[in-house]
């Protein structure tokens, strides 16, 4: 396993060791891993001849400076879990120096709209943070292929887009989301929560999956009665937002079509630490 701290070295590797033929699967992470990486790892490994992984907490996508500050960091932990998936990893673990070079803000980026529904309305900034740390690093590492989670939906249609607008060369592998065993969505903020907050959290998940019955047989202003109530209820959880939108364009639903695919989204804060679920309903 090979572990690089500055893109020279890393740009350098890939060009020594590699040719254009190589197919490198790419899997960029912000650390504390989880089964959900360690799967978008596995997938890499058997699609492509390299799979780079790196870890890096990306300050710019941050709208809340105490959420950055708390965000779990356990590089020695993170190459523990990845050496049981494979020994055949090169990491990237750059400094926030490396990677923005003393100038740590972010682009600008246009999304045709996709930027401005559920977390660009509760984040702000927060996409043009995305945008900009996945663009440095397709630019360093230069991939075949580059795996996301589904659980980030809205920022996995975000990222095909930029790859569309900057006419990168990059396949985006959508995986689908790892859960814990009370249904809870694999995260890195999970390490943040107490064992029983954790435990309840899985009304998250549940609270879909009631969403998926209703959405064929009630009103849309009646689910979204159902589910504010649903978080109304529980102690410690404050509903962010609950949302039912188009899988395209991810604008929300005014109307149900049935030429239509539609996804549900839900962020719920549980004592100030913010979870994001998302299903799709038909």
């Amino acid at each position: 396993m090979l572990i690089f701290e500055t893109q020279l070295a890393l740009i350098e590797h890939l060009k020594d060791n590699f040719n254009l033929y190589t197919t490198i699967g790419f899997v960029p992470t912000m650390g504390a891993l989880h089964q959900g990486h360690l799967s978008l790892v596995e997938k890499s490994l058997q699609n492509n001849d390299i799979t780079v992984v790196s870890i890096f907490v990306n300050p710019t996508q941050f709208n809340n400076p105490e959420d950055l500050e708390k965000y779990p960091r356990n590089l020695e932990s993170d190459i523990a879990k990845l050496q049981t998936v494979s020994q055949n990893l090169i990491i990237y673990a750059p400094s926030v120096d490396d990677i923005y070079e003393g100038n740590t803000t972010s682009k600008s980026f246009y999304f045709d709209g996709l930027e401005n529904q559920m977390e660009g309305k509760f984040r702000p900034g927060h996409f043009e943070g995305v945008g900009t740390i996945v663009k440095r690093l397709f630019e360093i590492v230069n991939p075949t292929n580059a795996y996301f989670g589904e659980k980030d939906y809205q920022q996995v249609q975000i990222i095909k887009k930029l790859v569309e607008k900057e006419n990168f060369s990059i396949n985006i592998v959508e995986c689908p989301i790892f859960r814990e065993e009370n249904g809870l969505a694999m995260s890195s903020r999970n390490e943040r929560l107490s064992p029983n907050d954790r435990n309840a959290a899985a009304i998250i998940y549940k609270t879909l999956l009631e969403v998926k019955h209703k959405f064929s047989s009630e009103s849309l202003s009646e689910i979204q009665l159902w589910v504010n109530q649903v978080f109304d209820n529980q102690p410690n959880f404050i509903l962010d937002y609950f949302e039912i939108a188009d899988e395209k364009t991810l604008q929300t639903c005014i109307s149900i079509m049935p030429d239509k695919k539609y996804r549900a989204f839900i962020a719920v804060f549980v004592n100030n630490i913010r979870l994001i679920d998302t299903i799709s309903l038909n």
